[in-house]
């Protein structure tokens, strides 16, 4: 196995980014987080792979700029497994592809077995790749030697695994589906923040009252500002549970909250004086949250029947209608159509045509392939679908 090292010096990362530009082809790139160990979600690795320059670990805190990269390799095409993935944190470092291929969105697409790298580079080049550091601190400085090779396995075959893709997609008809895939990818927004993200907290339905949410609120905005005050994941410092235990127990004093047993995490009593001070800030405040917060999402399948029953019956003859042509396809379901799609236009369609119907998808964010196999398909459901629950059994039967 070849030794690597990370490039950290400005001088050794334009040399680089000049062996990278006088190379031809796709380039191969990666990005190493420290999820659930960092609060950002910031890069503190960029791997680059290119035949004829070869692979190249970036340190993206050390280096800071990454203009000479973006120029070095701007315009070409990018090569990612899994590129929604990464794209973000590529983005805060100013890097921008114009025009990428996914290896893993290929080969759902192609409805491959398996859709992890690993997975992927040994169905396409039989080779067999040791996945053993995924869910390392890549904010550890220095990055051990089998962390390194790890890391420079994730692009060093992506560009062999692209040119077999890239042929069983052109050989299944399928390479202008993949086209419109990827530049969706790249289209893609990034959400909108959240309003009231402290509604996030796992188990907050069991907290009743608006006094209590101000106090669920309160604990976990003073857990997020010291989280990214100190760049630490919020859950490590004191997780949901705790704060959730906290809220649930209402403790009347400080050292009634030292005293419970399920409040735990690295800072819950190192940072005791935090946690208390906002659990009176939630006592105190005037500004009450909202019991019931007004939502557009959709009740769950399940309900259905109860709520919207018309509704019901359309989404029950249209979901196998869709499978039924993802099937044909040889594609996961989900790649074929967006599952909320489907249940979009099954609550509350427009006309029952093909037409309305493949125009309320393509406003969901459907892609022109997306509504061509299946609007018409679905218009048809629809319409010749069963008209009452007794009619759903005799079809299911």
């Amino acid at each position: 196995m070849a030794e690597y090292s990370v490039i950290e010096n400005r001088t050794e990362f334009e040399k680089a980014c000049r062996d990278l530009a006088s190379a031809d082809g796709p380039v191969a790139v990666d990005v190493e987080r420290a999820s659930g160990f960092r609060y950002s979600q910031r890069a503190y690795l960029v791997q680059v792979f290119r035949r004829g320059a070869g692979v190249f670990l970036f340190d993206p805190p050390a280096l800071g700029d990454f203009s000479a990269l973006q120029a070095a390799i701007g315009d070409a095409e990018w090569v990612f497994h899994a590129a929604s993935q990464d794209l973000p944190s590529l983005r805060e470092l100013g890097l921008s592809p114009t025009r990428i291929f996914d290896t893993e969105l290929a080969s759902r697409l192609l409805g491959s077995d398996g859709f992890g790298l690993a997975a992927v580079v040994e169905h396409a080049l039989g080779i067999t790749l040791a996945k053993a550091h995924s869910a390392a601190d890549w904010s550890t400085r220095p990055l051990p030697q089998p962390w390194l090779e790890y890391a420079a396995l994730d692009v060093l075959h992506l560009i062999d695994v692209e040119d077999v893709l890239r042929q069983q997609l052109a050989d299944a008809g399928k390479t202008e589906i993949a086209e419109q895939e990827f530049q969706a990818t790249l289209d893609k927004e990034p959400k909108p923040p959240r309003a009231e993200p402290w509604r996030r907290l796992s188990g907050l339905h069991k907290v009743r009252g608006a006094r209590q949410l101000a106090v669920a609120r309160a604990l976990w905005t003073a857990r997020e500002e010291y989280a990214q005050e100190i760049d630490v994941s919020p859950g490590r410092l004191v997780p949901d549970r705790s704060l959730l235990a906290a809220v649930l127990a209402s403790p009347q004093s400080r050292s009634a909250l030292a005293a419970l047993k399920e409040f735990n995490g690295r800072a819950s009593r190192t940072q005791l004086d935090r946690w208390w001070t906002a659990i009176e800030q939630g006592r105190s405040t005037e500004d009450l949250p909202r019991e019931r917060v007004p939502s557009d999402a959709l009740p769950p399948p399940r309900a259905w029947s109860d709520r919207n029953p018309d509704a019901d019956l359309r989404l029950k003859a249209a979901r196998p209608v869709v499978e039924a042509i993802a099937e044909d396809l040889h594609m996961p379901t989900e790649n074929l159509l967006t599952p909320e799609y489907l249940r979009r236009v099954a609550w509350q369609p427009p006309a029952l045509t093909a037409d309305a119907i493949g125009d309320a998808l393509t406003a969901l964010g459907a892609r022109p392939w997306q509504v061509e196999h299946t609007a018409q398909k679905i218009a048809d459901a629809f319409v010749e679908g069963p008209q009452s629950d007794s009619d759903a059994l005799q079809t299911a039967s």
